[in-house]
């Protein structure tokens, strides 16, 4: 085994350990900070694959606001409600279920998918943001635009629909 597989193992160990404790953990408080635990095990992946853009994404976007910001809203929301957060269980033999049946499907696609293998190129540390950069420039300019667009929307819409109306009567 070489470093760089025990590495990628070590992150995939750490991904799913903390992914299985954010499902099946009862307290919010505790998935949310094994959510931090499986988003950084992601971000290594992303590290391992060379996809540096993505990988600094994935940190700056997931990590650093949608977080904090559940923990911020859980925190805030547990203090003012005075209310005991936890979760159950529910539907645990139809979810077993369609588990196992998932499963079986994605193990049956990976046995008979021929995966083709990439011999390493020798630059390898090339960094992957510029060719992004310029597809987002040129090729795919106008569905980045209304992506865009319809994200600016969608946030007025929810400013919007949380504002409150004051009623003259």
């Amino acid at each position: 085994m070489t470093l760089y597989e025990a590495i990628f193992y070590f992150f995939a160990i750490i991904t799913l350990v903390s992914a299985g404790i954010v499902v099946f953990s009862k307290n919010v408080i505790h998935s949310a900070f094994s959510l931090l635990f499986t988003f950084f095990g992601v971000t290594g992946i992303y590290v391992l694959l060379n996809a540096d853009f993505i990988a600094v994404t994935q940190l700056l976007i997931y990590v650093g606001g949608i977080l904090v910001l559940l923990l911020f809203g859980v925190m805030l929301t547990n203090k003012v409600i005075d209310v005991e957060l936890k979760t159950g269980t529910l539907q645990t033999v139809p979810a077993s279920i369609i588990v196992a049946s998932i499963a079986g499907v994605l193990c049956g696609v990976f046995y008979i998918t021929d995966w083709k293998i990439i011999p390493a190129s020798m630059d390898a540390t090339k960094s992957t943001t510029a060719g992004l950069g310029e597809m987002f420039m040129t090729t795919y300019l106008l569905p980045f635009e209304v992506a865009s667009v319809v994200l600016l929307v969608a946030l007025v819409g929810a400013a919007m629909i949380a504002r409150k109306e004051r009623t003259v009567e």
